[in-house]
């Protein structure tokens, strides 16, 4: 628990996790109001003008789209956090002090890895109170109910929650894999926003020349786009269920963990 404690304070004391929180605030803001003009639209009666059909064109589902908005750079925040609670101890040379401190160096990374989880627990909380206010009163406005008491507004809720956590933890595995702060930040956001679209790409290119539609659910191996498939509702040609983001999520996150724990007990720390 002391080591939970002292790796939140190294985060509030630095100033990069506010800048990184306003990041996510502007991404929701943008987010919502792309979220509520396309939910307005398809629950208007033109979903098909938008290539929405079948259970993603509910008010569940545009309601979770709502509940959820932000996400896709929220996750790019919070694992840009867990990347600096480790690469920080090098930049600031605080590293070999804290390793003579707790000579256990697995104690160290598992403190870190629960203390990325706490944050990426609070940002969800954050982002989601803004989200839910905002979404419960444009619906409401709208005339089709908070639909929170629908599963599928619920099950999205809470495998945000689930991906916030784990993308802080595939952060602390980033940071202890390159533990050069500036390349490992740079490293991350390019995989992350420029990644995801060359895999997208890839995929789509991949659908083409096998001439199969059913490729394209593959992209779902990603990890960006595992965390927007586990909050949609249903399934098509295209996207894969829910549960299977779910699942690749986790692996990733078990992966990065163990990863993060061994890395970090072979290193020599000068």
């Amino acid at each position: 628990m002391n080591l939970v404690r002292a790796e939140l304070l190294k985060i509030r004391t630095t100033s990069t996790w506010w800048w990184l929180a306003v990041g996510a605030f502007v991404s929701i803001a943008l987010a919502f109001a792309f979220n509520a003009w396309m939910a307005s639209t398809v629950l208007g009666g033109d979903a098909e003008t938008l290539g929405v059909s079948g259970e993603q064109a509910t008010p569940a589902a545009q309601a979770a789209n709502i509940y959820t908005s932000g996400q896709y750079l929220g996750l790019m925040f919070v694992m840009l956090i867990g990347i600096l609670m480790v690469t920080n101890e090098f930049f600031h040379q605080t590293a070999t002090t804290t390793f003579l401190a707790t000579p256990r160096r697995t104690s160290v990374i598992l403190g870190k890895l629960a203390a990325a989880s706490l944050l990426g627990f609070l940002f969800w909380l954050a982002t989601t109170v803004i989200d839910l206010v905002a979404g419960a009163t444009f619906l409401s406005l709208n005339d089709h109910g908070t639909q929170l008491g629908e599963w599928p507004v619920q099950r999205a809720l809470l495998f945000n929650l689930l991906a916030y956590t784990i993308w802080t933890i595939l952060g602390v595995g980033i940071g202890t894999l390159i533990t050069n702060q500036l390349g490992a930040v740079i490293t991350a956001a390019v995989l992350y926003l420029v990644g995801t679209q060359v895999v997208g790409l890839l995929f789509l290119l991949l659908s083409n020349l096998l001439d199969s539609q059913a490729v394209l659910k593959w992209q779902v191996i990603w990890p960006a786009v595992a965390s927007q498939v586990m909050i949609s509702e249903g399934q098509s040609e295209f996207v894969p269920a829910w549960w299977v983001g779910a699942l690749v999520l986790v692996g990733y996150a078990i992966v990065s963990g163990v990863a993060g724990v061994l890395i970090t007990r072979r290193r020599d720390i000068a």
